[in-house]
């Protein structure tokens, strides 16, 4: 999760995992926009099948 801090006041105002935000901050009434950069992986922690295979080959190779 991300810390989600007003861009005026730094007061935290949450923690989230999100795609897009509104949050206005009840201190200094900054309406705060947020937007994630790009979409989370589908499947988080699946591993690179090609790594994997390149990992194996280059020990193989090894002598």
């Amino acid at each position: 999760m991300e810390v989600i801090r007003c861009g005026q006041c730094q007061r935290k105002l949450a923690e989230a995992q999100y795609t897009r935000l509104e949050i206005k901050c009840p201190r200094c009434g900054t309406l705060n926009i947020l937007r994630a950069m790009s979409p989370p992986p589908a499947r988080p922690g699946a591993s690179n099948v090609e790594g994997n295979y390149d990992q194996a080959q280059r020990r193989e190779r090894t002598p």
